[in-house]
Parts: C-alpha cells; structure tokens; sequence
C-alpha cells in the first residue's frame, strides 16, 4: 500500500513492489532507476520543503492534490500520480486482460478490450508536451479516459483513478526514444489488472 498521509510531517519514496528489473524489456531496470530513484524523489523533497507552514501540512496526499495550486499541487500531484502508476504494475505476461467487473464495465462501455486499448493509447499519443493519460471512474462506476497535463490527476475532477500510462518522456526516453506510440502500446503486458480492479 503506498503512504497517503504524512509520517511525522513527512512523505517518504513509495517503495516497489517488484524488483527494479522486473518489468524489462517493457521498462528497464536503468529507467525505473532514474523515473523511481531520481525524479519521484526529487518531488518528495520539494513537496516536504513546500509543506511546514503550509495550510496543507498534516493533510493526505489526496486532500493536498484537490486542495493546493502552485508549486505544492504539482509536486503533491506528481507524487500521488507516480505511486499509483508505479503500484499499477507486475511482471510481462502474455495476453494480459482486465478481470472482475472492471473486466465487464471495460466490455460493456468500449464494446471490447482491444477497442478500449486504441482509445486509450490514442489519447495517451495525442497528448500535447508532458502529462498523464487516465483510466477512471466516476461516482457510479461509469468509466472515463481523460488526458490530464503536467501534473494534473481525475480526483480534481471528482473521479476515481483507476489506470495511468505516463507520458512525460523521462518515463520511456531511455527504452523508446521518441516512440511515445510504442511505448504505450508495450505497456499492456505489465498491467497488475488485479490492481487495478481493487482500485475500481
């Protein structure tokens, strides 16, 4: 389970629940090293410098991100994005699909798995510059895909996130260069559906 209220005053680097090598070849152990090691920490240290003082010391990650603009929501916003994406996934696996009733909502709304994909992977590559493609729910399970800039996540719109393919280029530019489309594409096979059921 990763943090979502500060430990005395203090967000801490959500720890992997897999090893640094175990999402290759779709994510290589040198890129989880920078995207995890290097830039989520670096929005910890900024979000616990931003904090003491603040009207948001002591709130969730949550509460921050819906709450704050500026310097702290993108830092907060950053945070938040990157645990739920980082916890999204599991080891490659052939023919991996949805299970459950997201499994059903996915078949009833998209008409099918394979339709749900090219949508989903088409809002990620049309995104302009930096930011966050998103699976998510609203207050009676409808499903949504919204592209969201920056640091920006679908809680700030009163959805549920649910899945995120992130689409800065520090998550794919060692593994994929430029190719933004097949870096999407790739990132299927590593999908905890399990997951990402649990959170809908």
């Amino acid at each position: 389970m990763t943090q979502t209220m500060p430990i005395d005053g203090k967000f801490q680097l959500m720890e992997l629940p897999y090893a640094a090598n175990a999402l290759a070849p779709v994510i290589s152990e040198e890129t989880i090293g920078f995207h995890h090691g290097k830039h989520l920490q670096a929005y910890v240290n900024n979000l616990n410098g931003l904090l003491p003082g603040s009207p948001y010391e002591g709130l969730s990650l949550e509460e921050i991100v819906v709450k704050s603009d500026g310097g702290v929501f993108n830092n907060a916003g950053q945070i938040l994005n990157h645990n739920l994406y980082f916890s999204q996934f599991a080891a490659p696996k052939a023919d991996n699909k949805p299970v459950g009733k997201l499994a059903e909502a996915i078949q009833t709304q998209f008409s099918s798995f394979e339709t749900f994909k090219e949508e989903f992977e088409k809002k990620g590559a049309t995104l302009f510059g930096s930011g966050w493609v998103w699976l998510s729910a609203d207050k009676d399970g409808k499903l949504h895909i919204t592209q969201e800039t920056n640091a920006s996540n679908p809680l700030t719109k009163g959805l549920t996130p649910l899945l995120t393919f992130d689409v800065w280029e520090h998550a794919y530019y060692l593994d994929y260069q430029n190719r933004r489309p097949a870096h999407l594409a790739s990132l299927w096979q590593i999908v905890n559906w399990e997951e990402v059921e649990k959170r809908f």
